[in-house]
């Protein structure tokens, strides 16, 4: 139904962000893209702009926001610890600010809000796999602690405006997230080993790869995001949203390498302060009350991933080199100044 509700989502150009606009296009909603590009590109939604129920507005949340919603998702973040440490003081005022100003106008219009917080919230976790009820282990000093402490204090906001004001809150915690419209100087794992292995650079894995990570593909969080935004009133969250196929990032890393038919070699560097050793979701409650899981396992993800990387390093022109074995490619890419591919994809070769 056309205009069935005014949606907002902050940080709506970037990885996430995009996708999540698209849904709720999708879905026959209005929706309004909120973005300053720290880290998003406005060429994750060039191909929307058509669309007369989409509206883009530069805009930093640190600062109020004046507009008629009916619902608002805060994705706006930088979310990988290159970007969040760069300007760390920003990133504490983008989460805290932020949530300030954006349940401010979910109070002022009735809105209901969803914060997009993290599994950086259990630190470096002494329970495995960590459950909602985990409080986490936290250092309130390091370097991490800008966007871990900022996502933390951030909750603590919602659950407050939920409590004193009844603003109606969804909280979902996000565990490692992968796909197309990764940047790819963004530092994270997933998009880090692609692109070297694509370049055919060495891999850089920090400490001994034993450390373990688990990987959901960006369409099955999308889903979960959808599912607990349109659960009953009661289920606020928190909730993890994540894969909970744990793997150890060296296992990640020759993954990467046999799909590209790289010939990367790894390489060890030290391990970054407070880079947690282990991370796998427990999602329980997401099976319970939203009756959500994953259905992406980490090769199909990881075709649609390296599809993506081989067509942005080769500026926009069509290749499936580099994906072996049930490989799958994009059927039509648009021109570079789009700048990602549809998601539609078909078997190539035998």
């Amino acid at each position: 139904m056309h205009g069935q509700k005014r949606i907002m989502v902050t940080g709506g150009t970037g990885f996430l962000g995009s996708f999540l606009c698209e849904r709720l296009l999708r879905e026959g909603n209005d929706v309004l893209c909120v973005d300053n590009y720290y880290t998003g590109s406005r060429d994750n939604v060039l191909h929307l702009l058509d669309d007369p129920r989409f509206e883009v507005l530069r805009h930093d949340i640190t600062f109020p926001l004046y507009v008629e919603v009916d619902e608002i998702y805060n994705l706006a973040c930088p979310a990988s610890p290159v970007h969040y440490q760069h300007d760390p003081v920003q990133t504490v005022k983008t989460n805290v600010h932020g949530a300030i100003n954006m349940l401010g106008l979910a109070k002022r219009t009735k809105a209901k809000i969803f914060q997009a917080s993290t599994s950086e919230v259990y630190g470096d976790p002494a329970v495995h796999p960590q459950p909602e009820e985990y409080r986490g282990s936290v250092n309130p000093i390091g370097p991490r602690a800008c966007y871990d402490e900022g996502k933390r204090c951030a909750e603590t906001l919602f659950f407050d405006y939920h409590r004193q004001y009844g603003v109606e809150i969804r909280v979902a915690r996000i565990f490692n997230t992968y796909g197309p419209r990764m940047q790819t100087n963004d530092g994270r794992v997933v998009s880090n080993f692609i692109v070297q292995a694509l370049q055919n650079e060495p891999i850089t894995i920090f400490g001994n790869g034993k450390q373990t990570r688990s990987f959901c593909y960006v369409d099955d969080l999308i889903e979960g995001f959808i599912r607990l935004m349109g659960a009953p009133a009661g289920v606020t969250g928190p909730i993890n949203l994540g894969n909970p196929g744990e793997f150890q990032v060296r296992e990640l890393a020759e993954m990467v390498i046999e799909m590209t038919g790289s010939k990367s070699s790894i390489v060890y560097k030290p391990l970054p302060i407070d880079d947690p050793t282990q991370r796998k979701p427990d999602i329980t409650h997401a099976k319970q009350d939203l009756g959500w899981q994953p259905t992406v396992n980490l090769r199909q993800g990881l075709e649609k991933t390296i599809a993506y990387f081989e067509w942005k390093l080769s500026g926009g022109a069509k290749s499936t080199l580099g994906v072996q074995s049930s490989r799958m490619a994009y059927t039509h890419l648009p021109t570079p100044a789009v700048g990602l591919p549809v998601q539609e994809a078909v078997p190539i070769g035998p």
